[in-house]
C-alpha cells in the first residue's frame, strides 16, 4: 500500500498535489531544485505538514514520486535520482510556455514517452497533468459522487499502473487507465481531454473518439 508520496518541484503544481495527497492521508515530502529551506516557508504557509527535504531524501522513502517540475529543467534532471522509483509524470510539453525543447521535438513519441527512456531505470506512469492546477483541489468529490471527474493513468507497466490509479482514487477522482504511455497522447495539450473536467463516461467517450479518429 502507498503510505509516502514524494512530489519533486515546488511552482504551482507541485503544492496543490501535495495538499490534496495530505487531504487524502498520505505522509508527503516535497522538494524543489535546491535546499529545502528555500521551500520551508512555502511549505509552513501553504502545504502545512508537508515536509521539505532534499529531493534525494525526499524520493529515497517514497512509494510514489510524482515529478512535477516545468519540463525544460527535466532536459538537465538526473535520472539517477529517480532509479527504481514509479514516477508520476505531471508533467506537460507546451513550446508556447517552455520553449521548443529538441528532447521532445519527435511527434511519434509522447512526452511521457520521452520521459521514460530518459528515466530508464524508473517505472513511469503519466497523470494528474490534464487538469489545471487551479481545479485540481476544488474539484474533489467522494467516491460515488455523481459529480465526480476522471483523471487519466497511462503506463506501459499495469502493476505501476494500478498503484497510482488507487492513489487516483483516494485524492477524490475516478481513475481512467490506458494500458501504455503512447495511448496517453489523449492526455497532452491538445488532446480531447486536457484542461476539461469530466466525469469517466464523458472521459471515455472522449478519448474512445479520438481513438477512433485516429484509427
Amino acid at each position: 500500500m502507498t503510505r509516502r508520496i514524494a512530489v519533486v518541484g515546488a511552482g504551482h503544481v507541485g503544492p496543490v498535489i501535495a495538499r490534496i495527497a495530505l487531504d487524502a492521508g498520505y505522509e508527503v515530502a516535497i522538494a524543489a531544485s535546491g535546499s529545502p529551506a528555500k521551500i520551508a516557508l512555502i511549505a509552513q504557509v501553504v502545504i502545512p505538514g508537508a515536509e521539505p527535504q532534499w529531493a534525494s531524501g525526499a524520493v529515497e522513502a517514497a512509494d510514489i514520486v510524482v515529478l512535477a517540475i516545468p519540463l525544460h529543467r527535466f532536459v538537465t534532471f538526473d535520472p539517477g535520482l529517480l532509479a527504481g522509483k514509479v514516477v508520476v509524470d505531471a508533467m506537460n510539453y507546451w513550446p508556447a510556455a517552455d520553449g521548443v525543447l529538441d528532447l521532445f521535438r519527435d511527434g511519434r513519441h509522447t512526452s511521457s514517452e520521452v520521459v521514460q527512456r530518459r528515466l530508464a531505470r524508473s517505472t513511469v506512469v503519466k497523470a494528474l497533468n490534464h487538469i489545471g492546477y487551479q481545479d485540481l483541489e476544488e474539484a474533489r468529490r467522494p467516491a460515488g459522487s455523481s459529480e465526480r471527474s476522471a483523471i487519466g493513468v497511462a503506463s506501459d507497466d499495469s502493476r505501476a499502473a494500478k498503484a497510482v490509479e488507487e492513489m487516483i482514487e483516494r485524492i477524490g477522482y475516478d481513475p481512467v487507465v490506458m494500458d501504455s504511455l503512447s495511448a496517453g497522447r489523449v492526455l497532452e495539450p491538445g488532446g480531447p481531454v486536457f484542461g476539461a473536467l469530466l466525469r469517466r463516461p464523458e472521459f471515455k467517450l472522449a478519448i474512445g473518439a479520438r481513438a477512433e479518429a485516429s484509427a
